[in-house]
């Protein structure tokens, strides 16, 4: 599977090719955060850290950017094997 780089991410938000995980939609809920400022974080973000998971080696990525109102936040993200990006989780920093 190729590297997953912010190009990436960015061509996967603009097509609508992404999933928002439950754990995610709560935490935009409890950052009083709207699915546009999940995308905007992703839009204007940069890759701060790469993390694979012990078990399945999963690699997944943390991006760093701003909401719409300029606070600053991170996405967890990774992709599935369908291509899809995954949403793991998303908070204001």
């Amino acid at each position: 599977m190729p590297r997953l780089s912010i190009l990436r991410i960015r061509n996967l938000i603009r097509s609508l090719n992404y999933v928002v995980s439950l754990h995610a939609a709560e935490e935009l809920e409890d950052e009083t955060l709207t699915i546009l400022d999940l995308e905007n974080i992703l839009l204007t973000g940069r890759i701060v850290e790469r993390q694979r998971d012990r078990k399945t080696r999963e690699v997944k990525v943390v991006v760093r950017g701003d909401t719409l109102d300029g606070r600053e936040a991170e996405a967890v993200v990774k992709i599935g094997a369908g291509g899809t990006l995954y949403v793991i989780t998303v908070y204001c920093i």
